[in-house]
């Protein structure tokens, strides 16, 4: 039987995200998405960061460590990232921030498009549980959660988000 965990509301981090990133952005740098809640977080991040952005999107299915246990997934999109990568900064945005092994999968993915001048990532949760040396350097909220619970980023009927959290079954 899970115990109960008050999960922070998303569309406060969400703001709380926005305010952290604003100070940073400048004409050299992107938003990358990464499929599919760091997508969202993108398309709703960029009408508060007031700026005419450069942005793309990232499905790191075929990038993933764990692509041949895992196989493919149904909803697998195609990344799209429309500018030019050399020399730009990045920032990543994901939902939740976990092991690391998804955004190792999206740098991977994202230097085959050419060598930006630097990479950032931007999450909404760090909910612990990091296995690579990898960090986020702008984070609304940290909580730590046991293995066995999956945090996820969802939508409802009106766009706005709201955080779930369910026993995993991969553990």
């Amino acid at each position: 039987m899970m115990q109960p965990i008050d999960l922070p509301d998303a569309e406060q981090l969400l703001t709380i995200l926005a305010g952290q990133l604003k100070p940073v952005i400048n004409s050299e740098t992107a938003l990358v998405g990464i499929h599919s809640g760091g997508v969202w977080m993108m398309e709703r991040l960029l009408p508060m960061l007031g700026k005419n952005m450069k942005h793309g999107r990232l499905d790191v299915s075929f990038y993933r460590d764990d692509f041949g246990q895992r196989g493919l997934h149904q909803d697998t999109l195609p990344s799209q990232i429309p500018f030019d990568v050399e020399g730009r900064h990045i920032i990543l945005i994901d939902d939740v921030f976990y092991t690391g092994r998804t955004i190792r999968a999206a740098m991977n993915e994202l230097f085959d498009y050419g060598r930006p001048a630097s990479i950032s990532l931007a999450v909404l949760v760090n909910r612990g549980g990091r296995e690579l040396p990898i960090t986020p350097q702008f984070c609304a909220h940290d909580m730590q959660l046991p293995a066995n619970r999956n945090l996820q980023l969802m939508q409802n009927a009106e766009g706005r988000f709201y955080l779930t959290l369910e026993e995993s079954q991969d553990v």
